[in-house]
């Protein structure tokens, strides 16, 4: 493979990147924990862009149920937005990517 090549294939890979980054930039997940008191809300771009806490969750007894209940929402948030990513993917059809088809 000339080194040509291998730079158009590095810039077609930049450019679905960007195009990804495009069309999932604008989704969001929200999941609740602990009975509605922890709420967290993540982008496309799997950055955590809320955080409620209920004020009953914030007392030194509820400290390990409160830890708990924003590793559950973080995890759940994280394989929903990645569930969510992959079938924007899908539906676009621009993403050749082995294994996700």
């Amino acid at each position: 493979m000339s080194m040509f090549s291998k730079l158009k294939q590095f810039k077609d890979l930049r450019d679905q990147g960007k195009k990804l980054q495009d069309l999932i930039g604008g989704e969001t997940v929200t999941v609740d924990k602990a009975d509605g008191k922890v709420v967290l809300t993540m982008n496309g771009n799997l950055e955590m862009t809320g955080l409620a806490i209920d004020d009953s969750m914030l007392s030194s007894e509820n400290k390990s149920e409160l830890e708990k209940a924003i590793k559950e929402a973080h995890a759940e948030a994280l394989k929903k937005m990645q569930r969510t990513i992959a079938m924007k993917m899908q539906q676009s059809g621009e993403f050749n990517i082995p294994g996700l088809s």
